[in-house]
């Protein structure tokens, strides 16, 4: 036995992630006693400036959003209860085929083993019970994401620990759901192109292939709390415009897909932590 709390490490790729993915994780597990790190390995310097200028624009000062963005990460972590952030700060690389890409610096030109290497550390000092990142597509395509990805599973590789790892995902179900209420919101929205359709439609998993279905419905408050701390972001920010009563009745549950696992805990599971305590 030792005196050494049960840990959860989630390793995100920009500030605002935490909230959206693992926000009611965080928040529950923390409640729940358990040790909760967040590592950003971004920036987000490729965000909305003030009064919503836009990466590229004239005004957009990227070391100026990124400092108004850890900021705003901060008080993301104070309304979770994280316990320990981390922040890699590389540089943000922007969406897929945005000219950042190549920036020398960026978190998408980092070499996987430099990351690696990096997180790697902190995976020692923290001994995380389990990690959760996202899949290989980063989820939907983001490059930063599909890096975080990367240097997390390599780093898990250069290390002796066996924790419970998670993917980020979302049951199609919800997915079709969201299309629903996101015409809602906005009833003149154009329907996608085919290729754009045939896109969203793999984003995400069957229903039954998700493996872990944890209800954090009793601190969806704090989950939309926390994504509200991104204010600056808060145009891309569509779940905000929900409104809490209603994010908290479709926020409520969030779903991964267990890929790493040596306690032989069942699944479907509805705890990261089955099997540890």
């Amino acid at each position: 036995m030792t005196d050494r709390p049960l840990t959860l490490m989630a390793v995100h790729a920009h500030p605002d992630d935490e909230a959206t993915g693992t926000g009611g994780v965080l928040a529950r597990y923390a409640a729940e006693g358990i040790r909760t790190v967040l590592v950003t390995c971004t920036d987000g310097g490729c965000g909305d400036g003030p009064g919503g200028v836009k990466p590229g624009d004239p005004g957009h000062d990227p070391a100026a959003v990124a400092l108004m963005r850890r900021q705003e990460l901060e008080a993301s972590c104070d309304v979770l209860k994280v316990s320990d952030l981390e922040m890699l700060e590389y540089a943000d690389s922007g969406m897929m085929g945005w000219p950042s890409n190549d920036a020398p610096g960026s978190f998408w030109q980092t070499s996987v083993e430099e990351g690696a290497a990096r997180l790697a550390e902190l995976m020692r000092h923290y001994r995380p019970d389990v990690v959760v990142t996202y899949d290989e597509n980063g989820f939907y395509g983001h490059p930063d994401h599909i890096q975080a990805h990367r240097i997390t599973m390599a780093a898990l590789e250069m290390t002796a620990l066996t924790p419970k790892v998670y993917w980020t995902t979302m049951p199609r179900s919800m997915m079709q759901r969201f299309g629903e209420i996101m015409r809602e919101f906005h009833p003149d929205m154009p329907e996608p192109d085919p290729a754009e359709a045939a896109a969203m439609a793999e984003i995400g998993l069957p229903d039954d292939e998700i493996t872990t279905w944890v209800d954090t419905t009793a601190f969806s408050g704090q989950k939309f709390d926390a994504l509200a701390a991104h204010a600056s972001q808060g145009e891309n920010i569509f779940f905000l415009r929900m409104g809490k009563e209603r994010f908290g009745e479709l926020m409520g549950m969030e779903t991964f897909v267990r890929v790493q696992d040596a306690t032989g805990a069942a699944v479907p599971e509805n705890d990261l932590f089955a099997g540890l305590r």
